[in-house]
């Protein structure tokens, strides 16, 4: 190896090493700030060190949002939509991936375009249609609401894409149903979007703030996003609550990543094929 390839490596290893740093650091400064008192997490200079507060910062954040409860909530919502988005965005993409109807492109465009509207601007009419529903305060309103989850249909109409269409057909000529296709031969192949599209919907719903504000109104519904919120306010604000209910919502994001980060790369690549 020349010396230039060498300099070259070394480099390129110590920019990777320093973003990985600043990367994790926020989350370890946060996990020790969860385990000391209030008082300390601003010291200067910072403290580095884990304390032993934890378990005391956890019973006050208990006392103060419920938080199993809270955490039940969110773990409940988060899996339930998971699970249903995944479902139905996988469905819709085939759809417009390897069946032709009229106005489909049309249709597929709408999807696109709901992109670009203002999520508030959903909210009053939302609001209005879950009430007439008399879903407002319940899981129907905080699961169902974006179910069709237009990135989601997009990412799994772009992988679908790359499907061989003989394949399919060779498996109708042999006698295959529609739906056995679909769940024996098409789902398989599509793990790696399947994870990709399911951490995009994790993530998502887990860390949703203004519709679960919006469409709870009792404590005992509250998911974590909301709860956190509610401990900031105007009087004294303990921050060693703060950072432990932060800790505990970070964790489950990075482990069902860390679950799924072998299929993310190559389910994100594969939504580059061209029609």
């Amino acid at each position: 190896m020349s010396p230039k390839s060498a300099m070259y490596r070394l480099v390129s290893r110590l920019i990777l090493v320093a973003g990985a740093f600043v990367s994790l650091f926020p989350f370890y400064w946060t996990a020790v700030a969860a385990t000391n008192p209030s008082g300390k997490v601003f010291a200067k200079p910072p403290q580095l060190v884990p304390g032993s507060m934890f378990l005391e910062n956890l019973f006050n954040l208990n006392a103060s949002i419920g938080i199993f409860r809270v955490l039940f909530n969110s773990t409940f919502v988060t899996c339930v939509y998971t699970l249903f988005s995944l479902t139905v965005c996988t469905m819709a993409g085939y759809a417009f991936a390897k069946f032709r109807f009229p106005g489909r492109n049309a249709l597929f465009s709408v999807f696109l375009v709901s992109l670009m509207v203002p999520y508030h601007a959903t909210l009053i009419p939302l609001f209005k249609m879950m009430a007439s529903w008399e879903w407002i305060n319940t899981y129907l309103a905080l699961i169902f609401p974006n179910v069709a989850y237009p990135f989601a249909i997009f990412l799994m109409r772009q992988n679908l894409l790359a499907m061989p269409d003989a394949v399919m057909e060779a498996a109708r000529i042999d006698g295959v149903g529609e739906w056995r296709l679909f769940v024996s031969i098409v789902l398989p192949s599509m793990r790696p979007a399947l994870a990709a599209a399911a951490i995009y919907l994790f993530v998502y719903q887990w860390n949703n703030f203004l519709w679960p504000l919006v469409a709870t109104s009792t404590k005992e519904m509250y998911t974590l996003p909301v709860a956190l919120s509610s401990l900031i306010g105007l009087s004294r604000i303990d921050y060693g609550q703060v950072m432990t209910g932060v800790t505990i919502a970070t964790g489950p994001i990075v482990a069902f990543f860390l679950i799924l980060q072998r299929q993310f790369i190559s389910g994100i690549l594969g939504g580059a094929i061209k029609e």
